[in-house]
């Protein structure tokens, strides 16, 4: 049974839950304040109602003491929520950003966190870069030293525990964290300062970026709303951040041309993976991990059945498509078709003349494992025939567009461009929506509104033409 001491203001709950192997009592407490003006028969209702849940939450297993910290209350939250319902990907994001989130907002009571807290933390990043993580780029002759003290990359990423990807990742000059590069670093028996530089930029954080703080404070403190250790979320009385509406940036039909023609001069994988996104509007992740066997040849169909992603410490790995809807066939057309056979004949070939070191990574790992080698023929590999880290493909893009003095678009753009191609040669929105693997078609219409509107206003001027041919030509009729 609970008791029930006045503390000051306020009210101690405590009930017993049994006692521990040492035979000593187990004890759960709440503290409970009345709101300002309450009468005496209010708060022994009040009282008696927070003893009731106060059992209720020992009984279930769901116990959490209100005045938890909140920085506590999102480590209980990340592993007993997240990391059984969330992908790899997003819990690491929400991570990152829980990194500044608990600078801020960590040492706060979860029973005394108020809006005032949320907009304030919510100013501060629309003002100024909180960001509490170091990136570091690495300096010339990385690799080259690497390789001298361990014949290769894979064999040195073992030897120092860290993820291969990492440090193929370093050595192409992308930024890895200072773990990472401290990591690295130690196992070339040298200072950080000897292999890297810094990298990370000073500036403030976008709308878009803030409303995502906000989407996760929002969720962790409706979860413990869920689990009853408060009674409302104090993130549902603060307005949503303004995020920017930004069009999505892509090549109109002469651009795309244009790029087409430049890549004739440019690397196998990469000139045929750049066009094949042009031509099939997939997101890079899902590019990179297409393998032989998701192409039907003979039907000219792909299938779309993972993506590749990266995490800092874990490396590339594959996973589901993005949604149900993600999963997905595409018909080809015949020029794409000749290229990837025309690709494919050039990938046998390099991997003949690579011979052994052709996914040696994979070999020595099943080796070592003493596991049986098979080998997994990926689309667009690395050299060496392992899964290509997707920020790779950005990072080659983003040289390319530079070095041809092309609109600065992404790779994603190339997603767009396709979209918005089909859209303007009158395509169906449905069938748009099939193909770039969107759940909703409400999606497409959103996101392509520039296009919809385009092709809206041709055929207002096509129903024109078919009803009153001519009539745009003529004089205006006189008013009666």
């Amino acid at each position: 049974m609970a008791s029930v001491s006045k503390r000051g203001e306020s009210f101690m709950i405590r009930i017993s839950t049994g006692y521990d192997s040492k035979g000593r009592q187990i004890k759960k407490n709440t503290t409970y304040t009345p709101e300002p003006g309450m009468t005496e028969k209010q708060i022994e209702k009040a009282l008696a109602r927070q003893c009731v849940l106060l059992e209720e939450k020992a009984a279930t297993g769901h116990y959490v003491d209100s005045n938890i910290k909140f920085s506590d209350f999102t480590e209980l939250w990340m592993n007993d929520h997240a990391k059984k319902n969330l992908a790899p990907k997003t819990i690491h994001d929400y991570a990152e950003l829980l990194i500044n989130i608990n600078t801020a907002m960590g040492h706060i009571r979860l029973d005394r966190l108020q809006p005032q807290h949320l907009i304030r933390f919510y100013d501060n990043l629309s003002q100024r870069s909180i960001r509490q993580d170091k990136r570091f780029i690495a300096l010339p002759g990385l690799e080259k030293k690497i390789v001298s003290t361990s014949k290769s990359a894979w064999k040195f990423a073992k030897a120092a525990h860290l993820a291969h990807s990492t440090v193929k990742i370093a050595c192409s000059g992308q930024n890895i964290s200072e773990k990472s590069a401290e990591t690295i670093a130690k196992a070339l028996k040298g200072k950080i300062t000897n292999y890297f530089k810094y990298a990370t930029p000073d500036k403030c954080l976008s709308g878009n970026t803030i409303k995502h703080y906000h989407r996760l404070i929002s969720s962790i403190l409706q979860t413990a709303v869920m689990w009853q250790v408060i009674e409302s979320n104090p993130a549902r009385r603060v307005k949503t951040p303004k995020a920017e509406r930004t069009e999505a940036k892509y090549l109109d039909e002469k651009q795309a041309k244009q790029v087409l023609e430049l890549l004739d001069e440019e690397h196998n994988p990469f000139r045929t993976m750049i066009m094949l996104c042009i031509y099939s509007g997939l997101r890079r992740g899902e590019l990179c991990g297409l393998q032989w066997g998701d192409i039907d040849f003979d039907s000219g169909v792909l299938h779309v059945r993972r993506a590749l992603q990266y995490i800092p410490g874990i490396g590339t790995f594959a996973k589901h498509t993005k949604t149900f809807g993600s999963t997905r066939s595409i018909k080809l057309s015949s020029i794409v078709i000749l290229l990837l056979r025309q690709y494919k004949k050039w990938q046998d070939e390099e991997r003949l003349r690579l011979g052994d070191a052709w996914q040696s990574a994979y070999r020595e790992k099943a080796e070592s494992e003493n596991g049986t080698y098979t080998p997994i023929e990926w689309l667009f590999p690395t050299w060496e025939g392992m899964p290509m880290q997707p920020d790779t493909l950005t990072s080659w893009f983003h040289d390319f567009v530079i070095r041809n003095h092309l609109p600065q678009v992404c790779i994603h753009s190339l997603r767009h461009t396709n979209a918005t191609l089909m859209i303007a040669g009158g395509t169906d929105i449905r069938t748009v929506s099939n193909r770039l693997g969107h759940s909703q078609t409400s999606i497409t219409m959103n996101i392509y509104s520039h296009a919809i509107q385009s092709t809206d206003a041709a055929a207002a001027d096509t129903l024109e033409d078919l009803l009153e041919p001519g009539k745009s030509s003529m004089p205006e009729r006189r008013a009666n």
